[in-house]
């Protein structure tokens, strides 16, 4: 019986695992088997069903698995300080899982957990667990199931000491890139899932700017998207080289095999969503940090999948003309151009948000590091981030991303591009959010002087909401309703 082969091969196998990991579906089966063939680890696996670790030892006799039956089992199985990595879904499962280990576990061991938690959870979690004095760390994993299984990038958070002893298992499993592990120490508490979290917000502007580049293409050339496969596998050979740039050549390859029709074309244009992105956007309205590519490219999946009320408005008047492209060419390398220049301000966005959260939360996030970190594994690894590691070396305390000479250069040379092709989709009525919002915010970025004077006034006109003077110090309210004579005041911004 199961129960008598678990108890045999337990026994045997007492206290030989410097590793752990608790939840088998295909995120943490992939991770425990990626763990199993790095030299020097020995890996104990459990799972709540005994029949997914019965699965697993089954198919991979080869990883030398140690299965455990129960959570004491587990902690039996792991040398001390005992590790082990949650890879369970985040909520209340995970904090059963937490609440389960805490009971098996002592002081020093160690609990990481892998999912995808929003980090807030992550503070409450590691406060709690650290007054038992067992380390809690929170751990972006990126990469999906692949990076799971043969290298994700890995963002943890937790104590300087969990570091010491989890650094060398987690550089163990790391993808590579350049000769170094894509895993840094992020900073304590939720600094890691945090982290993590801001690199699925990048992910979502990314791959909607991507859309829509291909949406422009189609709508204004014509070509099929077949042959839109063709132009990005040929800008990925150039500064847009990413793996999204490389797998959306793929999907457009891609055939229906029951239809025939590009499998793109088969595909209802609803997108969903796990919410990582949406908690970027709310996280950065709190901390005050404009996000908007980030937030639009949320906003366009949320618009997607509202079929009713895109099909109530499908009748809305529009452009008498669709878009008209004299050379396709030409337009073609616009679209490469603005899709970079929108790129760039998305990272820059993002690492506005890291810097900011740091601060907020006494975080000593290094950004080039992150950088270094994003070059391999992860959902959103590409040639340029090797410069935003350079721009952070150059200058640690760089005010903006896109301030940097290296982005502020690319941007010089592609802004007359990017300008055109929002023109040119406003025109013939073909949403661009991402691109539009991402210029829009350059400019803000750059205007000598923005409109929020009138916007302050109207405020303090409403609601006594106070403002500043260009002129000279001090705060200042005018007596509308009064005979609007100007007093000083206490600031009510």
């Amino acid at each position: 019986m199961p129960s008598e082969r678990r108890k045999v091969s337990h026994v045997s196998q007492e206290a030989q695992a410097n590793i752990g990991v608790v939840g088998l579906a295909v995120m943490g089966s992939n991770l425990a088997r990626n763990l199993a063939s790095r030299e020097g680890n020995t890996v104990a696996i459990f799972n709540r069903s005994y029949e997914k670790t019965q699965t697993l030892l089954d198919e991979h006799p080869e990883a030398g698995f140690l299965p455990a039956a129960s959570y004491r089992e587990f902690a039996d199985t792991l040398q001390k300080p005992r590790t082990a990595i949650i890879m369970v879904q985040a909520g209340k499962g995970t904090d059963a899982v937490i609440d389960a280990l805490v009971e098996v576990f002592e002081p020093g061991d160690i609990i990481v957990d892998g999912g995808n938690a929003l980090f807030t959870d992550t503070i409450r979690r590691e406060k709690a667990v650290r007054e038992t004095g067992i380390n809690f760390v929170g751990a972006g994993i990126s990469g999906g199931e692949e990076g799971a299984l043969n290298g994700p990038s890995i963002m943890p958070g937790g104590s300087d000491e969990s570091w010491v002893t989890l650094g060398p298992i987690l550089k163990s499993i790391a993808a590579v890139a350049e000769g170094e592990p894509c895993v840094t120490h992020v900073g304590h508490d939720g600094a890691g899932h945090f982290v993590k979290m801001i690199h699925n917000g990048i992910e979502y502007a990314d791959m909607q700017l991507i859309a829509e580049a291909y949406d422009l293409i189609r709508r204004g050339t014509g070509k099929s998207p077949a042959e839109i496969a063709d132009i990005f596998a040929e800008w990925n050979r150039g500064e847009l080289e990413s793996y999204l740039i490389e797998i959306t050549a793929e999907v457009l390859r891609q055939v229906d095999a029951e239809t025939g029709a590009p499998l793109v074309d088969v595909i209802l244009d609803q997108a969903g969503s796990k919410g990582t992105g949406v908690w970027t956007v709310q996280t950065s309205l709190d901390l005050g940090i404009p996000v908007s590519g980030i937030a639009e490219a949320v906003f366009a999946r949320s618009l997607s999948s509202k079929p009713a009320q895109r099909a109530a408005a499908r009748s809305l008047p529009g452009p008498d003309e669709g878009l008209v492209v004299a050379d396709a060419d030409a337009f073609i390398e616009d679209v490469r151009q603005a899709l970079y220049a929108s790129k760039i301000i998305a990272y820059s966005q993002g690492f506005d948000a890291i810097v900011a959260g740091a601060e907020q939360y006494g975080w000593d996030i290094k950004k080039g590091d992150i950088a270094a970190i994003w070059r391999g594994g992860c959902i959103i690894r590409a040639q340029f981030l090797n410069r935003i590691t350079e721009a952070y070396a150059a200058d640690p305390g760089l005010v903006a991303l896109v301030t940097a000479p290296y982005f502020a250069d690319a941007v010089a040379r592609t802004q007359q591009a990017w300008r055109r092709v929002v023109v040119a989709a406003a025109q013939a009525g073909i949403p661009s959010p991402a691109f539009s919002s991402s210029l829009a915010y350059y400019d803000g970025l750059r205007a000598d002087r923005l409109p929020a004077a009138l916007v302050q006034g109207q405020r303090d006109f409403f609601g006594a909401h106070t403002y500043k003077r260009v002129d000279r110090d001090g705060t200042f309210h005018t007596l509308w309703s009064g005979d609007r004579t100007e007093i000083q005041a206490v600031d009510a911004h």
